[in-house]
């Protein structure tokens, strides 16, 4: 099967492009990310990114091929977009920045999902056990840190919320995790009219029984 082998090894070459642009990449992110929490895993995801890229090249080698590859441009105009994000944060509150690095990130990590989930399809169809195994410990790791991302993500769009709706204020959806009043409202009325409408049955017979 030497045309999956070379779709394969053209996959394995456009992620390793491509993790080596997050990794020059990241370094930005943790500078311009606010909470700590969210610089505390752009941190941890270099490393774990340095460390997907040797896994790459090992992934490679023992298919015996090269670790050229052209540039990814589909990670190129992603890492473009987040240092957009980073720019126009400047004047952002630092909340409304921070969810901004959330979602140029997550863009980022399903980019990463699709492509070592296709990989390592490829891989376990031709037979290729180890390289499937290498890309399966890195697609856990991307996996886990969209997972963070969306974690940490949520207590800050509640912070944010809330610090807009400080002035007294009420949002129409309501406050997190607050059921809205117009929901309140048309169940009352609902249940209204089917109490209406159950006392107003029987007297419609009776009449037509007279």
């Amino acid at each position: 099967m030497p045309e999956l082998k070379d779709l394969l090894v053209e996959q394995l070459q456009d992620l390793l492009n491509a993790e080596n642009q997050i990794v020059g990449a990241l370094p930005k992110m943790v500078e311009a990310a606010h909470n700590a929490k969210l610089k505390e895993i752009f941190g941890k995801h270099l490393t774990q990114t340095e460390n997907q890229v040797k896994r790459l090249e090992l992934s490679l080698k023992t298919l015996g091929e090269s670790t050229d590859s052209r540039p990814c441009k589909g990670m190129k105009g992603l890492l473009e977009e987040g240092q957009e994000t980073i720019a126009d944060g400047e004047d952002l509150d630092d909340l409304t920045a921070d969810l901004a690095l959330i979602a140029a990130a997550q863009k980022v990590e399903h980019y990463e999902i699709s492509g070592y989930g296709t990989a390592r399809c490829l891989a376990n169809q031709i037979g290729e056990g180890e390289v499937a195994i290498l890309l399966t410990h890195t697609l856990g790791e991307e996996e886990a840190s969209d997972f963070l991302l969306t974690a940490t993500a949520q207590p800050l769009l509640q912070q944010a919320v809330s610090t807009e709706m400080g002035n007294g204020t009420k949002a129409p959806w309501g406050e997190p995790g607050e059921i809205p009043t117009n929901l309140h409202k048309s169940a009352k009325d609902s249940a209204a009219d089917a109490t209406s409408h159950g006392k107003e049955t029987p007297a419609k017979f009776k009449k037509a029984k007279a």
